[in-house]
């Protein structure tokens, strides 16, 4: 198995790997390879905390599941406008076209009708902007596409909004809901959201290293909160994934129903559900990726669940790709596991 991490590090140059398998809710391999911090030589060790990046937005899926469950809140509930969920708060009349129409399952499934991911992403602008001046310029200034609903465009603005919404009905921090409300009941204390400089650093996480003059150290990452904003290590992802994937129903947080609407593939997109990439088989999963950050969390359909963590992300290479076939080709090693 280590020899499967080792050939995926030097074919990436990936200075740092935490990794984590999980079956039947139990950790039943966990291994750390390679730097923390390469200047210090300083090892990871199972234990370092890692950016994931868009590994968050599942964390936030199961968030707004609870949500629903507690009938606070449901997926055909409209966001902006008199009757939003965000109603006054976020948003001023009149809107652009579409926007008063789109619903939480829009976000949810990136159906929302625009704000894609690509070179105009409002994440990416305007940095010194907290949420709501953020939310308030895009909706103002950034025109949707399609009709919510209509088309898939990966969306990690979507994603910021349906944290607002989780602070708009819980009255505390997104961060501080999902701590209390998710996190706890998965055993799992440590999670953070991340800061933004080398000095922000929280106890024992990683150094980042960016890859053809990117910079970690040089994005709003707090302000990603709830699409690309949390720390975790491997563990504590592959023991979240086994909290909601459906095998075991006395150690799942939501009730099947909630994860079998989680999991279910848009009309839009066959690949992606609510928070959750998906295929047929069916596995569950998400990637994540940042300047300096490389990650995966997985759910399969024969019982596993594991994470992998990276601190760095090639700038012209599929690395996300990469770690994906190699947490595949690792558990295939132990042949009496059968993922």
């Amino acid at each position: 198995m280590a020899g499967v991490a080792a050939a995926f590090m030097v074919a990436h140059s990936v200075p740092g790997l935490s990794v984590a398998v999980a079956r039947q809710g139990e950790v039943v391999y966990e291994r750390a390879f390679g730097f923390a911090d390469r200047d210090a030589h300083e090892k990871v060790t199972p234990a370092h905390l890692f950016r994931i990046a868009s590994v968050s937005k599942p964390i936030t899926s199961v968030t707004l599941f609870r949500l629903i469950e507690e009938k606070r809140l449901t997926l055909e509930e409209v966001v902006f406008g008199p009757r939003g969920v965000l109603g006054k708060d976020l948003g001023h009349p009149p809107f652009k076209k579409w926007v008063e129409e789109i619903r939480i399952k829009h976000l949810l499934t990136h159906t929302g009708g625009g704000w894609r991911n690509d070179g105009t992403d409002p994440m990416f602008r305007n940095p010194g902007m907290n949420h709501q001046e953020l939310i308030n310029w895009a909706i103002t200034n950034v025109a949707l596409t399609h009709m919510p609903g209509e088309s898939f465009a990966y969306s990690n603005f979507g994603f910021c909004i349906l944290g607002r919404v989780i602070e708009k009905l819980t009255g505390v921090t997104y961060e501080q809901h999902v701590r209390e409300a998710i996190l706890k009941r998965c055993g799992l204390t440590d999670m953070r959201i991340a800061g933004n400089t080398m000095a922000q650093r929280a106890s024992g996480e990683v150094i980042y290293y960016g890859a053809n003059r990117q910079n970690p150290y040089d994005m709003n990452v707090s302000r990603m909160d709830s699409h690309g904003g949390w720390l975790a290590t491997a563990r504590d992802l592959a023991m979240f994934a086994s909290h909601v994937d459906g095998h075991s129903a006395s150690g799942n947080i939501l009730e099947p129903e909630s994860i079998r609407e989680m999991t279910k593939a848009s009309t839009a997109n066959a690949g992606y559900a609510k928070g959750w990439a998906v295929n047929r088989v069916p596995n569950w999963w998400h990637g994540g990726s940042l300047p300096g950050t490389t990650s995966i969390m997985v759910r399969t359909a024969s019982g596993f669940c594991w994470a992998a963590l990276a601190n760095t992300r090639e700038a012209s290479v599929d690395t996300g790709g990469a770690m994906d076939r190699m947490m595949w080709d690792l558990v295939h090693q132990v042949k009496g596991w059968q993922a």
